[in-house]
């Protein structure tokens, strides 16, 4: 748990959706619509995810790793041509243990803060350019490491208003600002392709894996799932939730790291 935590890709719709605005507006969306606004990371719509990644056969005795991503987006509107969109990850962990003698470590892992400078309305073509924080929060040294880091995070993606596809790729690096603190130096970046084709009435099928490098480590550097699932779109009274399940195996993984994970998402989606 020194790198990335494992993130999702988030919130609103394309240029059609980005000129509703309010409760009523947001009424008027069709299911595939709603499903679409699901899967653009820097749309203009609040939403707030939970994302539970379980990772199976993590370290020496196989355990099982559980990692709750809470991700809250926030889009601010900062002129009618651009819009900042911020993205907060607090992942809560729950690490096996790695050695018979040890027990399993429950907490909070490492957040990580990201702000996107996004322009307001888009055309087909959709990106996001911005920065990346971790703050060392982790509330015990298995999961995460105490020095602050600062990188680029970019994200470009394909959203067609008829088109039933959405794609796309999200990047970021992130460097130690210090080397102090526990857990030393670190170097981790993170590639994210998307791909997804919505039908009728808000389902879905979806693949979004998160491929994680470690520049620093001394064997395998890089974590590369394949997989993919299914979502849906449902509504407790007016509120849009967006629902997905789906399942990824770690082709290339570092020695003692997951090789297979199951995904659960629910997110809640609110107009501004």
């Amino acid at each position: 748990m020194h790198g990335n935590p494992p993130s999702t890709l988030l919130a609103a719709c394309g240029a059609a959706a980005l000129t509703l605005s309010g409760a009523a507006a947001h009424a008027e969306l069709s299911a595939e619509e709603l499903a679409k606004l699901a899967q653009n990371p820097v749309g203009n719509l609040i939403s707030v995810p939970f994302q539970n990644n379980t990772n199976f056969n993590v370290g020496p005795l196989s355990g099982t790793q559980n990692i709750l991503n809470i991700q809250p987006v926030i889009p601010i509107s900062i002129s009618s041509e651009w819009n900042i969109i911020t993205r907060t990850i607090i992942p809560i962990v729950s690490m096996p243990a790695f050695s018979p003698s040890t027990e399993r470590v429950n907490g909070l892992g490492d957040i990580q803060f990201t702000a996107f400078l996004s322009p307001a309305q888009p055309g087909k073509w959709i990106w996001g350019a911005g920065a990346v924080a971790q703050l060392p929060t982790n509330t015990d040294d298995e999961l995460g490491n105490k020095n602050w880091g600062l990188g680029p995070s970019f994200v470009v993606l394909h959203l067609e208003h008829g088109s039933p596809w959405v794609y796309g790729v999200l990047v970021n690096n992130i460097w130690s600002l210090s080397g102090s603190g526990q857990g030393g130096n670190y170097n981790n970046g993170l590639v994210q392709p998307f791909l997804n084709y919505n039908f009728p009435q808000g389902f879905y099928l979806t693949s979004a894996p998160i491929a994680t490098v470690n520049w620093q480590a001394d064997g395998e550097k890089w974590t590369v799932p394949i997989g993919g699932g299914v979502g849906k779109i449902f509504h407790l009274g007016k509120l849009p939730v967006n629902t997905q399940l789906s399942a990824y195996y770690n082709v290339v993984r570092p020695d003692d790291a997951a090789n297979w994970q199951l995904r659960v998402q629910v997110q809640f989606m609110f107009p501004k």
